[in-house]
């Protein structure tokens, strides 16, 4: 299973950081609030979104 998180939705959660690191997003990169990340199932567990 796939879930997709954009990153107004990671920032809503409170998991933004969490979902940088996983995907090396640095900081200082620009992003965009529909930018959207792919997770599996193992990822969205760690996070608790499901």
């Amino acid at each position: 299973m796939k879930i997709i998180i954009t990153q107004e939705e990671a920032v809503q959660k409170g998991i933004w950081n969490e979902v940088m690191q996983m995907f090396g997003v640095q900081s200082e990169d620009e992003t965009y609030p529909q930018e959207q990340y792919i997770l599996t199932e193992e990822q969205a567990r760690k996070l608790q979104i499901i």
